[in-house]
């Protein structure tokens, strides 16, 4: 009979897991037992947060949740980072952890990684399960999948008493998963009439978005509507007359919305590292949209005339039959406010048009690839303002919770997802001193990676801003790593490039096979 261990690695076999994260240890060896032969492959990361940021890069790159296993306590502690990350940006990521043995639990006996209440320290964030019974464990997994794939997808804990790992586990039936919401005929009828009334539509475009290009392209041609599209939804419509990748929270794009007769919102959380990332207010009132979010939490945070609480998916399939096709003015409204929004960069910073010139030129020259990014100023420009050329291939964690050392995780986790796609991982130097060790694992699984560092020697963008609120600037120059001895170190292929997108385009475009490291240097 299969321990729970074995088990546990078949039930993830059985819901489409093929990849796992993780460091083993001593209190997760029984988890272990079942990846030999139990058709998963497992990555070793060098720091549970990179497992975790990989887990994270691998499920937004492919579509489906990804899996970590973690130690019991400083795994589990290390790891949070990453799970809030996933919280923010609605990333279907299983964290599966050990914990002490169950008749220890909450005694303070001073066992080896023990922690007061590791699941009332992880509930804050996410939901967390501990399975005290094998015969729990198909119904758990049930319960967790249903989670990661049903509703808003986000951060799920799973915690296993060293004590139950090495029990028996018999075989168990799967449930099915719970049905997905589904629009509401009335709902898609009522916003069908809006929508068929409006003369100056627009479309605000998030995450939840994703994986709808078709039907997206669809909508915004039928409804003759722009489409600003937020972060997490850029190089969806690369190049469509009707497309603005540009922040909400710059002028152009809220006078777009402001001039607009209705707005349509599908599956953006409205927040503010999207919509008023200067935290200067003013934004258009948005109470006589229509908003699609499958998550009734989201639904209830902000004014409406209808909410449809459903997938994007689903109610772009149910609303489409419904519209009827006019052409009016729409490429021209998205064409002024694209030229307006690009020019409003140079005022914000005088750098950022140089900087968002340096993220086009990686495009230009790799086309069709995953662009991940860390904090660095080039992501925060092309955040603001950047038309990627493949629908998911630009995301970082420089909107929600913003946690630095995210880029070389993802990246790897993104690259393992779809290993036939060039991958860069886009990270400042200072980001890079957070994960630097991560670079040997794409060493390890012979990744088609580049990692790029944009050195400027400093935290610079911190700097700009303490100098901006007329503080003294402190703690903003850390030394930064010496890149070609650091490649070296790693076994990595090496080139050191001046900030200038040709010379970046032609150093992106020498053949190479398998992770390499290029530097970008700074100097203004």
């Amino acid at each position: 009979m299969r321990t729970v261990g074995q088990a546990l690695v078949a039930g993830l076999r059985a819901r489409g897991v093929d990849v796992v994260f993780g460091i083993p240890g001593v209190h997760t060896i029984e988890l272990y037992r079942g990846l030999a032969g139990g058709g998963i492959r497992h990555v070793t990361p060098r720091h549970e947060q990179g497992a975790a940021f990989m887990a994270d890069g691998y499920a937004r790159a492919s579509g489906k949740p990804g899996v970590a296993f973690v130690i019991t306590g400083p795994g589990l502690t290390n790891a949070l980072t990453a799970m809030a990350q996933a919280k923010a940006d609605s990333v279907p990521v299983l964290v599966i952890s050990g914990v002490n043995r169950r008749a220890s639990l909450g005694r303070g006996l001073g066992l080896l990684h023990e922690l007061p209440d590791q699941a009332a320290m992880v509930r804050a964030l996410c939901p967390t399960e501990r399975l005290e019974d094998p015969a729990d464990l198909e119904p758990l997994l049930d319960r967790a999948f249903a989670r990661l794939l049903t509703g808003r997808p986000g951060p799920v804990h799973i915690e296993i008493p060293t004590d139950v790992m090495p029990l028996a586990a018999a075989e168990a039936p799967r449930a099915p998963l719970p049905a997905r919401p589904a629009p509401d005929p009335g709902q898609i009828a009522q916003a069908a009439h809006l929508l068929n009334a409006a003369t100056r539509p627009v479309i605000l475009a998030g995450g939840g978005a994703r994986g709808c290009d078709a039907a997206l392209r669809q909508l915004a041609e039928r409804l003759d509507a722009p489409v600003i599209l937020t972060v997490n939804a850029r190089g969806m419509l690369h190049a469509h007359p009707l497309a603005v990748p540009a922040s909400p929270s710059l002028d152009a794009p809220r006078d777009l919305i402001r001039q607009a007769d209705r707005i349509l919102a599908l599956g953006t959380e409205l927040g503010p590292t999207d919509y008023d990332m200067y935290v200067r207010g003013g934004f258009p009132d948005l109470s006589s949209m229509i908003r699609v979010d499958v998550c009734a939490d989201q639904l209830a945070r902000h004014p409406a005339a209808l909410t449809i609480r459903a997938e994007t998916a689903a109610t772009l399939a149910a609303l489409l039959p419904h519209l009827a096709s006019r052409q009016a003015d729409g490429p021209a409204r998205a064409a002024t406010t694209r030229q307006q929004a690009r020019a409003e960069l140079a005022p914000l910073h005088p750098r950022m048009p140089h900087q968002l010139a340096m993220v086009e030129a990686i495009r230009d020259a790799i086309p069709d690839a995953q662009i991940v990014g860390d904090s660095t100023q080039p992501v925060y420009a092309a955040n603001l303002y950047y038309d990627h050329d493949r629908p998911g291939g630009w995301f970082n964690a420089a909107t929600g919770f913003g946690a630095l050392g995210f880029g070389p995780g993802a990246a790897i986790g993104a690259a393992i997802a779809n290993p036939a796609t060039p991958t860069l991982c886009l990270i400042g130097d200072g980001g890079l001193q957070f994960d630097p060790a991560e670079l040997r694992v794409a060493v390890d699984e012979h990744l088609p990676l580049t990692f790029l560092v944009w050195n400027n020697a400093s935290y610079r963008e911190i700097a700009e801003a303490m100098r901006d609120a007329q503080t003294e600037i402190i703690g903003c120059t850390p030394s930064p790593l010496n890149l070609a001895p650091f490649a070296a170190a790693c076994d990595l292929p090496f080139a050191s490039v001046p900030e200038d997108p040709q010379a970046l385009h032609d150093a992106l475009r020498q053949p190479h096979q398998g992770p390499r490291l290029i530097e970008i240097r700074v100097t203004s």
